[in-house]
């Protein structure tokens, strides 16, 4: 029971956060796995090869840098739509994969979902948020984006049930705000087109 809570906490951990920073998600998995700190399903095992580390960490430092400049941060989301979502139910799926195939479904199907309301919720509010035409409010969405990455995965790799109440507390928060995202970014459009 324990063990399969920690790879269903490990699916929903990595699919939620590849919906908001993808490539740290990859880089820091790898590197804890590579450090012994955890052991990554088989699946998983790859992100922990050196080539795919120095990939992964390239890419999370194009990602750290783009999502702190206003403008570039929303194309950045904008282009990472069809590569964070698709990615979130990979992730799903390896970190179920030794379950059984009904399991792996299931598990791409919701990290899928869980990397998309994660995105979704990231990208609308940094889209409102780069109305403001001072950089800092950017910045502080961004960092806190990084440290609250950084936060789900540890909890999805020691904690579960604490990422399990974070997640049902997130996705409650998201359900609230996405109507105002959505008015938002409809104001957004309005000023924009005329």
């Amino acid at each position: 029971m324990a063990e399969t809570l920690s790879a269903a906490a490990l699916a929903g951990g990595l699919s939620w956060a590849s919906g908001i920073r993808l490539y740290m998600t990859l880089f820091v998995a790898g590197w804890f796995g590579r450090a012994g700190w955890i052991d990554l399903p088989p699946a998983l095992e790859v992100l922990q090869s050196p080539w795919v580390m120095a990939v992964t960490g390239a890419l999370l430092l194009v990602e750290f840098l783009a999502d702190k400049v206003p403008g570039v941060d929303s194309a950045w989301d904008a282009v990472q739509t069809f590569i964070r979502v698709p990615a979130g139910a990979v992730l799903g799926a390896a970190a179920l994969g030794e379950m059984g195939s009904e399991w792996t479904a299931i598990a791409a199907l919701l990290g899928g979902t869980v990397a998309a309301g994660a995105h979704v919720t990231k990208a609308g509010s940094r889209a409102l948020i780069n109305t403001s035409p001072e950089p800092f409010s950017n910045w502080a969405a961004s960092f806190t984006e990084d440290v609250g990455v950084l936060g789900g995965l540890w909890m999805a790799f020691f904690h579960p049930l604490v990422l399990f109440a974070f997640l049902i507390a997130f996705f409650l928060v998201a359900l609230w705000l996405m109507p105002k995202l959505w008015r938002g970014l409809r104001w957004i459009f309005r000023k924009l087109s005329t």
